[in-house]
C-alpha cells in the first residue's frame, strides 16, 4: 500500500520590500511625466515667443528680476 504525502511549499513576501517598490515606481512614474509636462512647456515657449525671449523670461524667472 502507497502512502499519499504532501509537501506544503509556498513563498513568503516581505511586504515592506513590495510597498517600498511599488511606492518608487509610482514616484518615478510621476517624475517622467513632470518632466514630459515641462517639456511640452518649454517647446510651446519657443514656438510661441522664440528662443531670444524664452531664455531672457526663464533667467528673469530664476533670478528674480
Amino acid at each position: 500500500m502507497k502512502t499519499a504525502t504532501r509537501k506544503a511549499t509556498g513563498t513568503q513576501a516581505d511586504v515592506g520590500h513590495e510597498v517600498s517598490r511599488f511606492t518608487l515606481g509610482v514616484g518615478i512614474a510621476l517624475a517622467i511625466l513632470v518632466g514630459i509636462w515641462g517639456l511640452a512647456c518649454m517647446i510651446g515657449g519657443l514656438a510661441n515667443c522664440g528662443v531670444g525671449e524664452l531664455a531672457g523670461g526663464l533667467l528673469g524667472a530664476i533670478t528674480g528680476g
